[in-house]
C-alpha cells in the first residue's frame, strides 16, 4: 500500500504564471510592450499626418547619410568625393524623372555624364576646371536634345523644345553645380571642416524648424508654397543654428565668436530658401515628392534641398574668412 499522500490524485495543481524578479509575469510584460508599441505608432501617425514624413524612416535614413558624410570628412576626403559624386548623379537622374512627369524632357545620359565629369573636375582641378566642365556638360545636354529631334517621338512645338532646353540647363545649375560645390570645398586646405560645419548647421536648421514648428507652429510662413512651414519653426531653426555656429566657429574653424553669428544667419537663410524653392518647384510640377527612393524623405533632392544653396554660401564664407 502506497504511503505517498499524492498517489491516486487525478487533478494536477494549477501552475502559477512565471514572474520576473520585479514581480511582472511574462504575459503582463508582453502586454505592456504591445501597449507601448501601439502608443508609439499612434504618435508617429499623428506626426506623419502633420508633417508629411514618417518619423522613424526619416530619422534612420538621415542618420545613415549623416554618419557616412561625417566619417568620410574626418578620415577620407576621397570617400566623401565619391559619395557626393554619386549623390549628384542620382539626384540629377531623380530631377530628370520628376521633370518628365510634368512634360519636360531632359536627356538622361548626357546629364549623368556631365554630373560625373563635374564631380571629378571639382575635386582634382578646382574652381576653373569645375566651370569649364560644367559649361561643356551643359552644351552636351543641349546638343543631345537637338539631335533627338531627328526621332519623331522626341519632337514637339518650338515652345516645348525651348522648355526642354531650359529644363536641361536648370538641372545642370541647380543640382550639378550646387551639388559639386561641396566637393570643391572639401578639396581646399581645411575645407573638410568647413563642409562638416555647414552641414551640421543645416541639420540644426532642419531640426530646429521641425521640433519648434511641430510644437508651437501657428503662423504660416509661406502658406501658398509650403503650408506646414511656420514663423515659429523659423525662429527655432535660427536659434539652434546660431548656437551651433558659434560653437563650431570657435572650436572647429578657429574663428572669432562673431563669425558664428554670420555663419548661422547665412546658413539659416540659405537652408530655408532652398527648402522653399524646392517646394515651389514641386508645386509647379504638381508632385508631392521628387521620388519615393528614400522612405520618410521622398527623394534625395527632398533631403538635400537645404544643403545645395548652403554649400555655395559656405564656399563664399570660406573664401572671405579663410
Amino acid at each position: 500500500m502506497s504511503t505517498d499522500p499524492g498517489a491516486g490524485s487525478s487533478k494536477a495543481k494549477p501552475q502559477k504564471p512565471k514572474r520576473s524578479p520585479q514581480g511582472i509575469s511574462r504575459d503582463e510584460l508582453e502586454e505592456r510592450v504591445r501597449a507601448k508599441r501601439e502608443q508609439f505608432a499612434e504618435v508617429n501617425e499623428k506626426i506623419t499626418a502633420r508633417t508629411g514624413r514618417n518619423l522613424i524612416s526619416a530619422v534612420a535614413i538621415g542618420l545613415g547619410l549623416g554618419l557616412i558624410m561625417v566619417f568620410s570628412l574626418i578620415f577620407f576626403n576621397v570617400v566623401f568625393f565619391i559619395f557626393v559624386g554619386l549623390l549628384v548623379c542620382v539626384t540629377s537622374a531623380e530631377l530628370v524623372g520628376a521633370l518628365a512627369k510634368s512634360g519636360r524632357h531632359v536627356p538622361l545620359i548626357p546629364t549623368l555624364v556631365s554630373a560625373a565629369a563635374v564631380s571629378v573636375a571639382s575635386f582634382y582641378w578646382g574652381q576653373q576646371g569645375q566651370w569649364l566642365i560644367l559649361l561643356a556638360g551643359s552644351v552636351l545636354v543641349l546638343l543631345w536634345r537637338l539631335v533627338e529631334l531627328t526621332v519623331p517621338k522626341y519632337r514637339g512645338t518650338p515652345r516645348e523644345i525651348l522648355r526642354d532646353l531650359a529644363a536641361g540647363f536648370f538641372v545642370q545649375g541647380y543640382v550639378v553645380f550646387l551639388g559639386c560645390i561641396s566637393i570643391l570645398l572639401v578639396a581646399q586646405p581645411d575645407g573638410n571642416w568647413w563642409v562638416l560645419s555647414f552641414m551640421v548647421v543645416v541639420i540644426c536648421v532642419d531640426t530646429g524648424a521641425y521640433v519648434t514648428g511641430l510644437n508651437f507652429g501657428k503662423h504660416p510662413m509661406a502658406p501658398r508654397i509650403s503650408p506646414k512651414k511656420t514663423w515659429e519653426g523659423f525662429a527655432g531653426a535660427a536659434g539652434l543654428a546660431l548656437i551651433a555656429s558659434i560653437i563650431l566657429g570657435i572650436f572647429l574653424l578657429h574663428q572669432p565668436w562673431w563669425f558664428g553669428l554670420i555663419l548661422g544667419a547665412v546658413i539659416t537663410a540659405t537652408a530655408t530658401f532652398g527648402d522653399l524653392a524646392e517646394s515651389l518647384l514641386k508645386r509647379d510640377m504638381g508632385i508631392k515628392d521628387m521620388s519615393t527612393w528614400l522612405p520618410g524623405h521622398g527623394g534625395f533632392l527632398d533631403r538635400l534641398d537645404s544643403m545645395l544653396p548652403s554649400a555655395a554660401a559656405a564656399y563664399v564664407l570660406f573664401i572671405v574668412f579663410h
